[in-house]
């Protein structure tokens, strides 16, 4: 296809300012030109969209989702045969909301690459997806890693069939490990297809808040070192000052939530040394309101332990690190939502919700702007520094000609204020005008909830209700 955008202000993502009067010439594509309207006219092009007073940035990119993440008993044995279905829908509402590409961090990897692979040949619309599978060293749904209560009333051959399905070869056994046996198993789990690596510098039992360290440092270079090898970014999952000074150490390319240490702040000299590495920051940066509310009603996080990660969002933003959009973006049922259990960083009164696939990218964008971030530092995390971290600069990242053509059109100016993110007139993924009304094909999980059956009108509980399992053991995690 051949489109031009004329007259628009582009906001490239490289210059540190935007450029005025533009004009983009896209075939097959990619983008074939950049200039000014006497330089590039409509003509060229068999379509043309008159951007005269909007504005033009790169597609956006959200460098931690979970595409499929409301693993519930309930919704991974109601789906178990559509799994491929569930991500197609979540990859299409990201779509539909801005993000051009994403980065699955956790998942089950087979359905995963299926569902990259048809969107990648044209067959299906949604987001460009990389993923990784599994975390190495992680457990899968059923485990102590995210919700051990299903595994004491569920069947053990369906816990054990769902748990192989995320974990395949790279669980908790590898923690038994040598070095050599660990990249062993690691070399036959990039054979299967994955796009990057990501590992579990600390571990993800509830109790512990994450504290314990998975792996020592030698086998943490042994997987950055083998993921490297296999020409793969490898990253770190952290959650303490010493599981970030680790994958610091054993060379990761990015770190996920780097802003969430426990109750201990990040210490200057490893600030420093991120910054000095351009290791890629993901920070996970809480709004003010939603994190004036948690500090009071989520219970699995003491109100220290929030204030330390806004603390070290604020000094990550200035150290000079690379930082990232990102936020474990993910898509729930509508049940899982309005379950009275879920009162966490997932769930709660307001629309800010930074955790929802659909919207958390611009309450992102907006909560770093609340943190004094400059406009043109919040535009890159989202875009060319996401790019950049995970090797894909070459295509993805910015506006420059040669570059994949994925691009937002905005009615309003982001650099003025972060809530003109939300202002998208137009989507373009390589090339195409994305028919955002269509979008998703088939909801599943975003269809409404299934009426009361009629039998529901007459049924009297016979007790008070109690004991619900958490719905989102992504974060309910060994809850008592």
């Amino acid at each position: 296809m051949s489109l031009m955008i004329s007259r628009a202000t582009v906001i490239d993502g490289v210059s540190e300012r935007a450029h005025e009067e533009r004009s983009i010439w896209i075939e097959d594509g990619r983008i074939k030109a950049i200039g000014g309207p006497d330089e590039l006219r409509p003509s060229l092009a068999l379509r043309a969209i008159d951007a005269r007073g909007k504005f033009v940035i790169p597609g956006l990119m959200n460098a931690n989702v979970h595409l499929l993440c409301d693993i519930s008993l309930e919704n991974l044995t109601r789906y178990m045969e559509r799994y491929e279905e569930l991500i197609a829908e979540a990859a299409q509402i990201a779509l539909k909301n801005g993000l051009t590409t994403v980065f699955d961090t956790w998942g089950p990897r087979r359905p995963l690459c299926a569902v990259r692979d048809r969107i990648n040949a044209g067959k299906l619309p949604g987001s460009r997806i990389f993923c990784a599978g599994n975390v190495i060293g992680w457990d899968g749904p059923f485990s102590h890693d995210f919700n051990p209560k299903v595994a004491d009333i569920a069947n053990p051959a369906l816990v054990n069939r769902i748990n192989a399905i995320w974990v395949a070869n790279v669980g908790r056994h590898l923690m038994w490990l040598t070095p050599e046996e660990v990249a062993q198993e690691l070399r036959t789990y990039i054979g299967k297809g994955v796009d990057f690596i990501k590992y579990g510098a600390n571990e993800h039992f509830g109790s512990s808040a994450g504290a314990f360290l998975q792996f020592s440092p030698r086998v943490q270079r042994r997987i950055v070192d083998e993921a490297h090898r296999a020409g793969l970014t490898a990253q770190a999952h952290t959650m303490s000052v010493e599981g970030l000074w680790l994958a610091l150490e054993a060379g990761c390319d990015l770190i996920q939530h780097a802003n969430h240490t426990g109750p201990r702040p990040i210490p200057e000299v490893t600030l420093e040394r991120m910054a000095r590495q351009q290791t890629g920051t993901v920070i996970f940066p809480m709004p003010q309101r939603r994190l004036e509310w948690l500090m009071k009603n989520e219970s699995h996080r003491t109100p220290l332990m929030w204030q330390v990660a806004d603390k070290n969002a604020r000094n990550l933003i200035r150290s000079g690190a690379p930082v990232l959009l990102a936020n474990d973006g993910v898509l729930l049922a509508p049940e899982t939502l309005a379950n009275p259990k879920l009162i966490n960083f997932l769930a709660g009164p307001w629309e800010d919700n930074l955790f929802s696939l659909s919207s958390g990218h611009f309450t992102w964008l907006e909560a770093m702007e609340e943190k004094e971030c400059a406009p043109m530092q919040i535009l890159q995390a989202a875009t060319r520094n996401i790019a950049r971290a995970y090797g894909k600069e070459k295509d993805l990242g910015s506006i420059e000609p040669g570059k994949i053509a994925d691009l937002l059109i905005l009615d309003k100016n982001p650099l003025v204020s972060a809530k003109h993110y939300r202002s998208i007139h137009t989507i373009i993924k390589e090339g195409e005008i994305v028919d955002r009304e269509a979008l998703p094909l088939h909801p599943m999980l975003t269809a409404p909830t299934d009426p009361p059956v009629e039998e529901e009108a007459g049924y009297v509980a016979p007790l008070a209700k109690s004991g619900a399992f958490p719905c989102c053991p992504m974060c309910e995690i060994g809850a008592p």
